[in-house]
């Protein structure tokens, strides 16, 4: 007897997003049902642990401290803390030095490892996590993260400034006291100039910013007033959302304090969404913004967006070796599983 035919399943698709200047492989028959795609090693809640440095009452074993909110060091009833990161991957004190020739044997270019690596601790308490947030202190978080860079665009030799976050160990985070980071690079990075050349490419051809038209009808997971989120169409990772804001604006420092407010609101939701759907992932979040001192005429296509990761899948040859990456979950099933994801009393 012939053996039954395997379930008919969507064909794999080949996308390229002009934002992020990337092919996408979308391969459904790599992965079960898009609503069985959950994390299989969510993360545990914390207990308070006295020795974190990062709890209120142990400001002593970290390193200096920038600023914090409210901005009064005699009290220590603190919200948000930035400090110096104590293992910071670029120097704040090395010389502000500039490109050296390494001569004709070299073939690389060199720079001194001057930059900034900071530390946003989001929360005094060590078992709360950003989405267990009141929106009002995320939205003090975010104004953290626009002041200090804000602050870091004094020195010129800044190119860009990169906020994010990693939640779990997996994810990259080395302690769970729920904070996030700041680098500051002398240099632009490539997938920052991938981007810049994908959207300058989209507005070269239309004359329109590529995340100002996003098409929306089937990717939407939710909206505010000055906010969207989708799941982006050719979305890199399983799962991947993007917060948008529906007004042209380049940097994320500009960002207005209602605004910040506004922004918190979105990102909560998310974040609890996707905890609630995916099993409690660790994930990413990165704050995609436009370098430093971009020309005025690429003021036009450059937008700023945040976009989260929760880490479902890993990397192998085929993306390490093509900057290519393979999605099991087709963007459109992943915006309505989210989308209609309830949250217990309102959120």
């Amino acid at each position: 007897m012939a053996s039954p035919a395997p379930p008919q399943t969507r064909s794999p698709e080949l996308r390229h997003d002009p934002v992020t200047n990337r092919w996408i492989v979308f391969s459904p028959a790599r992965a079960k049902r898009p609503s069985d795609f959950k994390s299989k090693t969510p993360e545990n809640p914390n207990p308070s642990n006295n020795t974190c440095p990062f709890c209120i009452g142990n400001e002593h074993e970290c390193a200096p401290e920038i600023f914090r909110f409210p901005p009064d060091p005699g009290n220590p009833e603190w919200k948000v803390r930035v400090i110096e990161n104590l293992y910071p991957a670029l120097s704040r004190n090395l010389d502000n030095s500039s490109e050296q020739s390494l001569g004709l044997d070299f073939p690389g270019r060199m720079l001194s490892g001057f930059g900034f690596h900071d530390v946003v601790i989001e929360v005094p308490v060590h078992s709360v996590q950003l989405r267990d947030m009141e929106t009002r202190e995320i939205g003090d978080v975010l104004l953290a993260y626009k002041k200090r860079i804000e602050q870091i665009m004094s020195f010129e030799s800044i190119k860009y400034v990169q906020v994010f976050k990693n939640h779990g160990a997996s994810a990259g985070a080395s302690l769970s006291h729920s904070h996030s980071q700041i680098m500051a690079l002398p240099v632009i990075p490539p997938s920052v100039s991938a981007r810049l050349d994908g959207t300058k490419e989209y507005f070269d051809k239309t004359g329109k910013c590529s995340l100002c038209v996003v098409h929306t009808e089937k990717l939407l997971i939710d909206e505010s007033t000055h906010f969207f989120s989708i799941v982006p169409f050719a979305a890199t990772f399983p799962f991947e959302i993007w917060i948008i804001p529906r007004d042209h604006s380049s940097h994320f420092h500009e960002l207005k304090c209602e605004k910040a407010v506004d922004l918190a609101g979105l990102l909560k939701l998310m974040l609890k969404k996707m905890s609630l759907q995916l099993n409690n992932p660790p994930f990413n979040f990165m704050i995609q913004t436009a370098p430093l001192r971009i020309k005025e005429s690429q003021l036009p296509y450059t937008h700023w967006f945040l976009q989260i990761v929760p880490q479902l899948t890993g990397i192998g040859g085929f993306e390490l070796g093509t900057g290519c990456y393979i999605n099991p979950v087709f963007p459109e099933d992943a915006a309505k599983l989210l989308r209609e994801v309830d949250l217990p009393n309102g959120g």
